[in-house]
């Protein structure tokens, strides 16, 4: 029965979800690959690395942008992107020039100054908070840790370094709380790969609780998030979103869950652990590994993928010669050489690091080894991760364009027609990236 005074927004509305405090269902029954809601960015900050790839203002993908008259260094479709994107442009383009190569805030600190500034615009409630405002957001304050307040009061410390002409600041007290509320609710936007093009503030859309088994899934059409079903989905019924990758076993997942929200998933499969065995595949050998061994062998599993994300954030991305890549791709090749002794090829930590190893080769430009890669990592994906996983349609993806690259067009039309087929239930059949994906295979 529908609370009196619930929020509504087309067939869904806020209620207050048992255990999880405010929440989103559905009103009526949606089908799979029914678009639910969309929803506007709040805020949303593109990527420095995607300048000049993509527009400053909607993320479009195109060639031939205009950069701004001022700072150079911002990139627009045409004059209406641009104006439509100066009240949040102005907060970096001086500072921009006045620091020139030393201008470097964090993309969180970045998507804060926007915020900030919208509140001083749009006071009033937007378009993207119908069913949730950002106000409202959870900080967890109470949770963090000294670690984690570090490098909030360093974000604000970057926050009035780096801007100062174009924002009123609040308080300390309440910066803080306000990262906090960003890096609980905040929004990665990605492209059909999964390649980082920025970040956002979707209110309506962080209102969706997680499960490890959802039933719908948040993809991007530039800067609007749109969220469409994944399976039927009836009324009455709960609409969860996964805020986390889906392929890691129980107890990765929820450790994640914790050190970034706060909070312990108990949807079916964390209570059954069901999938965690086949996750965690063992050699079948004469003479198996002792329980010891395979725990002292996720243990250095975990350790190498800690150990190689840092590796890679802070030091060789930033200097992407092929010295520091041949690098990453032999401790990658290191690592699958000792855990293969104890792990099937489809255990996730195994998957984890060809998946790594196969970015790197990409990198490169090593198509081949690329491919290889990536024929190994497809089949154990679609088994792991949930139906429409845009995991397993990037990786589909990713094989398609490799394989039309090394000119074995047959695989490749196959490859990508399993991407569309996702894509269309995930993305919505009228989505641009499948315009380009069919286009594609029409060119070749």
């Amino acid at each position: 029965m529908r609370s009196e005074a619930a929020p509504q927004l087309g067939g869904l509305e806020r209620f207050a979800s048992a255990g999880k405090g405010r929440g989103l269902r559905a009103r009526r029954r949606f089908a799979v690959g029914e678009l639910l809601f969309s929803c506007p960015a709040y805020a949303a900050v593109l990527t420095v690395s995607e300048r000049g790839s993509h527009c400053d203002g909607c993320f479009a993908r195109k060639e031939g942008l205009s950069k701004c008259g001022r700072c150079k260094q911002a990139f627009y479709c045409n004059v209406d992107c641009q104006k439509e994107d100066w009240p949040m442009h102005k907060l970096e383009c001086a500072s921009m020039c006045a620091f020139g190569q030393n201008w470097h805030p964090s993309e969180t600190v970045r998507l804060t100054a926007r915020i900030l500034a919208k509140q001083k615009i749009h006071p009033e409630r937007t378009q993207s908070e119908k069913l949730f405002a950002v106000k409202e957001f959870e900080s967890h304050l109470d949770k963090l840790d000294n670690e984690k307040r570090e490098l909030i009061q360093n974000d604000i410390a970057a926050l009035h370094h780096f801007y100062s002409k174009h924002l009123d600041y609040p308080d300390n007290a309440a910066l803080v709380v306000l990262f906090a509320q960003v890096n609980c609710n905040g929004f990665t936007i990605e492209d059909e790969e999964l390649s980082h093009l920025g970040s956002a503030i979707f209110p309506d859309v962080a209102l969706m609780n997680h499960s490890c088994c959802p039933n719908v899934i948040v993809t991007y059409k530039g800067t609007v998030a749109e969220v469409r079903a994944v399976r039927e989905i009836e009324p009455g019924e709960e609409i969860f979103s996964s805020y986390i990758d889906l392929l890691y076993p129980t107890e990765d997942r929820n450790e994640r869950l914790r050190d970034s929200y706060f909070f312990s998933c108990d949807c079916r499969e964390c209570v059954t652990k069901e999938k965690d065995k086949e996750k965690l595949e063992i050699c079948k050998l004469n003479d198996p590994p002792s329980a010891e061994t395979v725990k002292d062998m996720i243990k250095y599993a975990r350790n190498v993928i800690e150990e190689f994300r840092r590796a890679k954030h802070y030091k060789y991305i930033l200097c992407l010669t092929l010295t520091p890549l041949l690098e990453l791709l032999e401790i990658c090749e290191l690592s699958l050489d000792k855990m293969g002794a104890v792990f099937e090829d489809s255990n996730v930590y195994m998957l984890h690091m060809m998946y790594q190893a196969m970015g790197v080769c990409l990198y490169m430009q090593d198509w081949e080894g690329a491919l290889c890669y990536g024929q190994k990592i497809i089949r154990p994906y679609s088994k792991h991760y949930p139906s429409y996983s845009l995991n397993v349609a990037s990786m589909w993806l990713k094989l398609g364009r490799l394989y039309m690259a090394l000119e074995n067009r047959t695989a490749g039309v196959k490859a990508l027609k399993r991407a569309i087929a996702i894509m269309e239930v995930a993305h919505g059949k009228d989505h641009p990236y499948i315009s380009e994906i069919k286009k594609e295979l029409e060119d070749h």
